[in-house]
C-alpha cells in the first residue's frame, strides 16, 4: 500500500526529522476534512509562532502532486487530501492480492509467544465463567500466529490441591465408576457439591481429604489411579467444547506437572536471600513495592499458587525461550501476578519484564456470582446449545431451504457466544444474560456473518462480463471511500490487537466495516446495467467479504457462505 504518511512527511518543510513528522500524521475521522492531518502545535515552541500561522505557512509551501492533491490549513492543523481513486484501488488490489490473508505479516518472525489461557479445573464444570479466558486467549493465539510469531498455547490445568483429596473421599463414599463414566463432569460435580454439604457436620471428612491428597503427592497407586480417572473424564468432556469453539492448545501441563519442579526455584530464592520466615511460613517481603508478602510455602510445608507459577514461568523460559508469556486471567488475580512477577525480577530474571497479565472482567449471573461448591453455574455447553438451537429456528423461518442448515446454525450459534466475550474491552465485567448473548440483531457476530453471506451472494449472482474493464470512477463517492478506508485500516487493527492484547480492536472494526458496507450497498447498485461500474463495485464487495471472513477467523468465528 502507498505510504501516504511518508510522502507527506518527506514534502513538509518543518524543523523535525521525517520519522517524527510521520508519527504525528494521523488519519482523519471525517472525510470532509481530508484524509490525513498534521497538528502544528508541537512546532510552536521551536518556530516561535502560533500553530495557526505555522499551518498557513506550511500549507503555502507544500507542493501537491499525483498522490497528495490538496492541502488546507484549518485552526492549527494541516489537512491533506489524497488521490482518492488511487487510494481506493490501492487498498482493494492489496486485499484481493492477499488471497484471504490480508492483515497477516512477518512482524513476529523468529519470536515466540506463550499464551496461558482457559485453564480449566479438573472435576469441575466448564461454565460460562471460563468463556472470557478461553475466547480471548484463543483469539490472541490466532492473531499472533497471523503476525508470524511462533505461538505456544498453554492450558494450565487446575489439577493440584486438597480438592482432589475431597473428590476421592466423596467418590469412595457416594460414587461409582460406571456412573461417572456415563454422566461425566456432571457426576463429579455432584460429588464435589455433596462433600461441601456434608463437611460442616462431619469434620472428619476434611482430615480424610488431606490424607488422600498427601497420598496423591506420594504417588500412592490407588490415589493416582483415581486422580487420573477424574482427569480423563474431565478432559474428555471439555475437549468436545474446545472443538466446537475452534480452540487449540499445544501444552496441557497443569499445576501437578510442576510438583517436582519447585525445589530448585525455592533454593534459588533462598540463595539470593529473598526468602524469610514469617509465622512458620516462607515468604518474600514486598513491602518496599507496595505489596503484601508473597507467600511461597505454608507453615505445614505445602506450596501455593505463587510457588507453582514461579516454577512454571522458569520452566517455560528454559523450554520455549519465549519473548513474551501472556497470562489470560481475570483481574481479581492482579495482585497475585504483580507479586510473582516482582519476585522473579528481584531474583535477577531479566525476562520477568516479558511476563504479561492479560486481565479481563468477571462474569456473573444476574442473581449473583457463580460458585462450583454450591452448583450455581451456567454450563458453557448449555449456552452454546441454546444459541445454536435459536440460530436454527431463525434460519428455518427465514431460509428453510438452506443447505447444511445445521452446520450454519452451529457456526452462527457458536459465533454469537464467542463474540459476546470479544465485542468489548476485555476488562469490562459481564453480567451474563441469555437475552444479551442470544441477541441476533445489532452489533453481533450473526450480523457480521450475515453481511459476509450477503457479499458472497452478490458475487455469486453477478453476471459474467468478459472483456470489460472496471470503471473506477464509479467508486468516487463518500460511501465507497469510507468503506475502503476502514478496510485499509484492518492490518493496523490486527497489529494493535496483538500489541494491546485486545481482540475487541478487531471486533469493533469489523462492525464498522459491516455497517459501512451496508450503507454502500444501499446507496450504490452493485449488479447494474453498466458493466464497467459493476466490475469496479464487485471488487469492493470482494474485498469486503475477504476482510470480514479473515477478521472472523482471527476471532475464532466461522463465516458461512450462505445464511
Amino acid at each position: 500500500m502507498i505510504d501516504y504518511k511518508q510522502i507527506i512527511a518527506d514534502k513538509l518543510s518543518a524543523p523535525l526529522d521525517k520519522a517524527e513528522l510521520s508519527a504525528l500524521i494521523t488519519e482523519t475521522a471525517d472525510d470532509s476534512f481530508g484524509d490525513y492531518a498534521f497538528p502544528c502545535f508541537k512546532l510552536a515552541r521551536v518556530m516561535r509562532k502560533s500553530p495557526v500561522q505555522i499551518a498557513e505557512e506550511l500549507a503555502a509551501k507544500f507542493v501537491t502532486d499525483d498522490h497528495i492533491v490538496k492541502v488546507q490549513a484549518v485552526n492549527g492543523y494541516l489537512n491533506f487530501f489524497v488521490n482518492r481513486l488511487e487510494l481506493t484501488w490501492d487498498i482493494i488490489s492489496d486485499v484481493i492480492a492477499a488471497r484471504g490473508r490480508y492483515g497477516d505479516s512477518d512482524m513476529g518472525k523468529g519470536k515466540t509467544v506463550c499464551i496461558d489461557y482457559s485453564s480449566v479445573n479438573i472435576c469441575k464444570s466448564f461454565h460460562i465463567g471460563h468463556l472470557s479466558t478461553t475466547a480471548i486467549g484463543s483469539a490472541l493465539y490466532k492473531i499472533y500466529s497471523a503476525l508470524g510469531y511462533n505461538v505456544v498455547g498453554i492450558n494450565h490445568l487446575g489439577d493440584y490441591g486438597t480438592q482432589f483429596g475431597k473428590m476421592i473421599v466423596a467418590f469412595k463414599l457416594w460414587g461409582d465408576q460406571a456412573t461417572a463414566e456415563k454422566e461425566g463432569v456432571k457426576e463429579l460435580q455432584r460429588l464435589y457439591v455433596k462433600f461441601h454439604q456434608e463437611e460442616p457436620n462431619h469434620p472428619e471428612l476434611t482430615e480424610q481429604a488431606r490424607e488422600w491428597f498427601a497420598r496423591i503427592e506420594r504417588g500412592d497407586p490407588e490415589a493416582q489411579q483415581l486422580f487420573e480417572f477424574f482427569k480423563r473424564v474431565t478432559l474428555q468432556e471439555v475437549k468436545t467444547i474446545y472443538d466446537r469453539l475452534h480452540v487449540r492448545f499445544d501444552s496441557w501441563n497443569g499445576e501437578s506437572f510442576f510438583n517436582d519442579k519447585m525445589a530448585e526455584p525455592l533454593q534459588m530464592l533462598r540463595d539470593k536471600g529473598l526468602i524469610t520466615e514469617s509465622q512458620g511460613a516462607q515468604v518474600v517481603e514486598l513491602g518496599d513495592y507496595g505489596m503484601p508478602p508473597c507467600l511461597l510455602v505454608k507453615s505445614d510445608g505445602s506450596s501455593l499458587y505463587a510457588t507453582r507459577d514461579i516454577a512454571a514461568a522458569i520452566w517455560r523460559k528454559q523450554h520455549y525461550n519465549f519473548d513474551k508469556c501472556l497470562y489470560v486471567v481475570a483481574y481479581q488475580q492482579n495482585l497475585h501476578f504483580k507479586q510473582f512477577f516482582k519476585v522473579l525480577e528481584l531474583a535477577g530474571c531479566d525476562w520477568a519484564k516479558d511476563l504479561v497479565h492479560v486481565a479481563y472482567g468477571m462474569v456473573s449471573l444476574e442473581d449473583g456470582a457463580m460458585s462450583t461448591r454450591k452448583g450455581n453455574v451456567v454450563l458453557l455447553k448449555d449456552v452454546i446449545d441454546k444459541a445454536v438451537s435459536k440460530a436454527n429456528d431463525i434460519i428455518a423461518d427465514k431460509n428453510p431451504d438452506l443447505d447444511n442448515r445445521s452446520d450454519v446454525a452451529e457456526q452462527v450459534g457458536v459465533g454469537a457466544v464467542l463474540f459476546s466475550a470479544l465485542e468489548n474491552s476485555r476488562i469490562k465485567d459481564i453480567v451474563f444474560s441469555y437475552d444479551r448473548i442470544l441477541n441476533f440483531d445489532g452489533e453481533t457476530a450473526p450480523y457480521l456473518q450475515y453481511t459476509y453471506a450477503r457479499c458472497n451472494s452478490i458475487l455469486q449472482k453477478a453476471p459474467r462480463t468478459e472483456g470489460v474493464s472496471g470503471d473506477y470512477r464509479a467508486l468516487d463517492n463518500a460511501e465507497t471511500l469510507r468503506l475502503v478506508k476502514l478496510i485499509g485500516s484492518f492490518p493496523q487493527a490486527v497489529r494493535d490487537a496483538a500489541l494491546k492484547y485486545e481482540p475487541s480492536v478487531i471486533s469493533a472494526l469489523l462492525i464498522d466495516i459491516a455497517q459501512a458496507f451496508n450503507r454502500f450497498y444501499i446507496a450504490h447498485r452493485v449488479i447494474c446495467d453498466n458493466p464497467a461500474h459493476q466490475i469496479a463495485r464487485l471488487q469492493v464487495v470482494d474485498a469486503t467479504a475477504s476482510v470480514l471472513k479473515r477478521g472472523l477467523q482471527l476471532l475464532g468465528i466461522g463465516a458461512p457462505p450462505q445464511m
